[in-house]
């Protein structure tokens, strides 16, 4: 008797389950929008992002030639005696400083451009989902500028020390500003984009797109996948290279357990 009961109770969860899934269908349905609607309301969000980045690059810039100190303080520690960082050129200062304080306000900017992304992404998602684009917003954001600080505080110091070995009595180096920017800006942007694994993640086992056991599955090839990765989104040396896969790596394993947490496929059996 007990077990008809549960066998009864299962199938009710399980209905109210159909019915909350299908009202979330039939809602999404009828937000659909066209081809040429999503372009517009993509141009919409992307325009909003680049005034917000040009006005924070305009704060920042009467704070550039601080900020690039203290961008370039890890490799002022790194350089041997009798060596410093020079421009090449008239103009080159000043355009490294104006892309500094584009990169800055890029950073400071990041929660609003992140949440003009998923507005974007919004009208794809189940109603109950779309609740859930603030605080998805909020730790994008968080997740990106994590990536650039440990790009910052754990890559820079081992990287340009590494680079800074090759330098005897009879080579000296003498790094430009631009080409220190451009490396410091590329490691940082590109751990920016890999701490936001867990979030694609997120949403992919949401979606149903991939659960824990195939992730689980994929482990072997994810970690070569991500010494390439590697290898393609930091400057060409093995060290960057491994300092990347390492978190990337870290970051999987991470993504697994939010799969396995808050994928469809464990939501059901829990509704069941």
């Amino acid at each position: 008797m007990e077990s008809k009961d549960q066998i009864a109770e299962i199938k009710r969860d399980n209905s109210e389950l159909d019915v909350a899934l299908s009202s979330d269908l039939a809602e999404s349905e009828t937000s659909e929008m066209s081809f040429f609607e999503h372009l517009e309301e993509l141009r919409k969000r992307l325009i909003k992002c680049i005034v917000a980045i040009l006005l924070g690059m305009v704060c920042c810039f009467f704070l550039s030639k601080e900020i690039f100190k203290i961008l370039m303080l890890p490799l002022y520690e790194a350089l041997p005696p009798k060596s410093f960082v020079i421009y090449t050129s008239p103009y080159e200062a000043f355009f490294v400083y104006i892309k500094t304080a584009l990169v800055a306000g890029f950073f400071i900017t990041s929660p609003y451009s992140f949440y003009q992304i998923w507005l974007f992404v919004k009208p794809g998602l189940y109603p109950h989902e779309r609740k859930l684009i603030v605080p998805i917003s909020f730790c994008s954001a968080l997740l990106f500028v994590c990536g650039g600080f440990f790009g910052y505080f754990v890559i820079f110091p081992y990287a340009y020390k590494f680079f800074m070995s090759f330098a005897d009595k009879h080579i000296t180096p003498l790094i430009s500003m631009k080409e220190g920017f451009s490396f410091a800006v590329r490691v940082l942007i590109a751990f920016g984009i890999v701490f936001e694994l867990p979030i694609v993640i997120f949403f992919l086992a949401r979606l149903g797109i991939v659960t824990a056991s195939m992730l689980k599955r994929f482990r072997k090839y994810a970690i070569v996948l991500a010494f390439l990765i590697g290898a393609i989104l930091t400057p060409p040396d093995v060290l960057t290279q491994i300092l990347m896969a390492g978190p990337l790596i870290f970051l999987y394993e991470l993504g697994i357990l939010v799969a396995y947490i808050f994928g469809r496929k464990q939501e059901i059996k829990n509704g069941s």
